[in-house]
């Protein structure tokens, strides 16, 4: 057949990690002028216009409550000139995108790519079907494009004649694709960079989103899981007969070598079943892991005569030798769980000949090589269809688990549809874990009290070695340095250090790690941030004149760390009772900073009453969006600085639900303030930034309050209480 293409698993992976992209722009649709009376017409692979006038915008990133899919709407119907009370989104499949030649580029939603990492070409896509439709009438009337006007999707002649985007939308599809198109500035912007209501809230206030969860098909199966509790065990056997006859169960599935799964007609069948089969466990050489091992082997890492260098400048040994002061701490930042409210889950159809998935992913192209792993069939002969996501945070996007499972239960029963849901304590005790590490801060001072010198050892898992070792460059994981780069537009270490020594001792513990909301910029900024106060406070100047003094060449890290000081009335005094402490840091190319407000009483119970916070992203889409990143991202952030953490006895995980894993309540939560600043002239991300800066604002604060510092996450194991 015309136009297809064939593309092994592993040649589609490779491409996917690279990110290789076909615009698709100077490609027509074929056929598209013949479109039927009545139906929509796809002028390019972004824009679909109805005959009355409602325009769909197709969006490959995916909506998890960050607000992308209407950030991205917003910037397509800009270019386009759409009337924005008209516009609706959809999702294509990776299985489309394939079979056109990657049309819609990359469909991962991670790292606060969402947007800044799509809308160059998104644009162009809007831009590009409002320059076809405007030929497309200026053919009808026999005149120039460049004479016509439009506005919300209705065109205007020379004349005062009109036409609506539905009335030219065959016509526009059939026209030759420019081969350039100029964007707006910024400045000319009446739909982006406005506080439009988000297209998603209302499905889920009114209860008619669908979610994976909520996916149902005629004859489906429902399936539960438990898979081997301890890392690189195995099933060694399980009686199926124990459980056959029990009401609803359809089938006992082993899946891989270390997990079993019944089917039923319900799930809740399905479960109960499952607690009552009898499996008997191979544990392997983890069984006997404890956090005592763990912590033993990153302490070992910390004083390792070998490690990966990640920024050096200066001789940090010259500096230390020379210096008139020498401070020293240790930090911890623990393992810490996703926790979506939606537990992982997928629903599979399999047949020898086409593996069709259900499910909720970051990455709809990596859920469909698990896909097509899991069903051993070819990329064409699969499909992966997703949801909006009733939450991410990295753990749908570090692994698809869930869609191999799924597809290779539904192997078992081929033909007939099998939703497997993982139960809460499955989802919690076999997550990709934000990974552990420790840090060993050395920093130096002067007699007059400049910092001349700092070492920043950090000892700890890898991502990259868990989860694609492929990624890791001779060995060194880049990741782990995420915001502590000498020159990186991504994430730059913004303090002037004369003699600076930044390296990582990789000790892996057997325990997955995975991306986790912010990934290693929470550490990296706790530990940094942390210590920069205390070598301020050794060196007996002010926290923010501090900070100030070292950021003279970095001006957007100043400059928000200034905004927050300013708000939060850094030099004036605060109320009776109550402390202050500031950070800032810079992550996915955004400036970020924070000033926490609180206090402490007699018996160590620490209130948070403010907190401050300030970003530049360069660009903003939607204020209103960014603000509401900023607040969740600090429920999630002080979630793990206060009271998250996940901990193994025995090789196993301790935490099993939220009883044992609490995080922040709505009681809990204090006051946030946003200030968005953009600046101008780069993109940055939002989703993620501002969940650094959360924990060390709020621990500075705590030790002026009390006079003890906070080195161990989370605050829950420190006891404030004074004397």
């Amino acid at each position: 057949m015309a136009g297809q293409i064939s593309i092994s698993r592993r040649g589609f992976l490779a491409s996917t990690m690279a990110g290789g992209l076909c615009l698709g722009l100077r490609i027509p649709v074929p056929g598209a002028a013949m479109a039927q009376e009545g139906a929509p017409t796809e002028v390019n692979a972004w824009v679909v216009i109805h005959p009355d006038d409602t325009v769909v915008i197709r969006v490959a990133r995916v909506e998890m409550g960050q607000g992308t899919l209407t950030g991205l709407a917003q910037l397509v119907a800009e270019e386009l000139d759409a009337d924005w009370e008209k516009v609706r989104t959809e999702y294509p499949t990776p299985g489309e995108s394939v079979a056109r030649n990657r049309v819609w580029g990359p469909f991962g939603t991670y790292g606060s790519q969402g947007i800044r990492a799509s809308q160059q070409y998104m644009r162009e896509g809007g831009a590009t079907a409002r320059a076809m439709l405007l030929r497309a009438a200026a053919d009808r009337w026999g005149v120039e494009p460049e004479t016509l006007t439009v506005s919300r999707g209705v065109i205007s002649g020379p004349d005062g004649q009109t036409l609506r985007y539905g009335e030219l939308a065959a016509d526009a599809a059939a026209v030759e694709v420019p081969s350039e198109v100029t964007l707006k500035d910024p400045s000319q912007w009446t739909i982006a960079g406005q506080p439009v209501k988000r297209i998603d809230t209302a499905p889920k206030l009114d209860g008619s989103q669908i979610y994976s969860l909520d996916h149902t098909m005629p004859g489906m199966l429902n399936a539960a899981i438990r898979q081997t509790p301890v890392p690189g065990g195995k099933v060694a056997g399980f009686d199926a007969n124990a459980v056959r006859d029990m009401p609803g169960v359809r089938e006992v599935v082993a899946v891989g070598e270390d997990a079993v799964a019944v089917v039923a007609d319900t799930w809740w069948r399905a479960k109960t079943a499952l607690e009552a089969l009898p499996i008997e466990w191979n544990e392997g050489e983890n069984a006997d892991l404890s956090m005592d091992q763990i912590h033993a082997m990153l302490d070992e890492g910390l004083e390792a005569e070998e490690a990966f260098i990640g920024t050096s400048r200066g001789d940090f040994a010259a500096a230390r030798a020379e210096a008139a002061q020498v401070v020293e701490a240790v930090y911890h930042f623990p393992y810490q769980h996703h926790a979506t409210m939606e537990p992982m889950n997928a629903t599979a159809l399999w047949t020898p000949e086409r593996c069709e998935v259900w499910t909720a992913t970051q990455d709809a192209e990596a859920a469909l090589a698990a896909t097509a792993t899991a069903a051993d069939l070819p990329i064409e002969q699969c499909e992966v269809y997703r949801f909006t996501l009733g939450g991410g945070f990295g753990r749908r996007a570090s692994s698809h688990d869930y869609v191999h499972q799924a597809v290779a239960i539904a192997k078992a029963m081929p033909g007939t549809p099998v939703k497997l849901i993982w139960s809460r304590e499955e989802d919690m005790l076999h997550g990709c874990y934000h990974p552990i590490t420790k840090a060993k801060m050395v920093g130096t001072l002067d007699a007059d009290g400049n910092l001349t010198g700092m070492h920043m050892r950090i000892s700890g898992q890898s991502i990259f070695a868990g989860l694609m070792p492929e990624a890791l460059e001779e060995g060194l994981d880049p990741l782990a340095f995420q915001g502590l780069n000498a020159e990186s537009d991504e994430g730059e270490f913004g303090y002037s250090v004369p003699n600076l020594l930044i390296d990582h001792a990789m000790r892996n513990p057997p325990v997955r790690p995975g991306f986790w909301r912010g990934v290693n910029n929470n550490q990296n900024a706790f530990y940094l941030e942390s210590f920069m106060d205390e070598l301020a406070h050794a060196a007996g100047r002010d926290p923010l004149e501090f900070r100030r003094s070292l950021l003279a060449d970095h001006p957007r890290h100043r400059a928000v760390l200034d905004a927050v000081a300013e708000a939060i009335g850094w030099d004036s005094a605060a109320p009776e009772g109550v402390f202050r402490g500031i950070c800032q840091h810079m992550g996915y190319g955004s400036y970020v900073a924070a000033a926490a407000e609180v206090s402490v009483d007699d018996q160590g119970q620490l209130t948070i009453h403010r907190i401050v916070a300030a970003t530049d992203p360069g660009q903003v889409i939607n204020p209103q969006q960014i603000e509401a990143q900023i607040e969740g991202s600090f429920a999630y952030g002080l979630s793990a600085a206060l009271l998250s953490e996940i901990t193994v006895s025995d090789g196993r995980i301790d935490q099993a639900n939220f009883d044992t894993y609490p995080v922040v309540t709505m009681r809990e939560m204090p006051e946030v303030e946003s200030i968005v600043m953009p600046s101008g002239g780069f993109w940055g991300g939002v989703g993620e930034p501002t969940i650094f800066v959360a924990g060390p604002a709020v621990m500075n604060a705590i030790f002026a309050a009390t006079g003890k510092r906070v080195r161990t996450l989370p605050l829950a194991s420190t006891d404030l209480r004074t004397g």
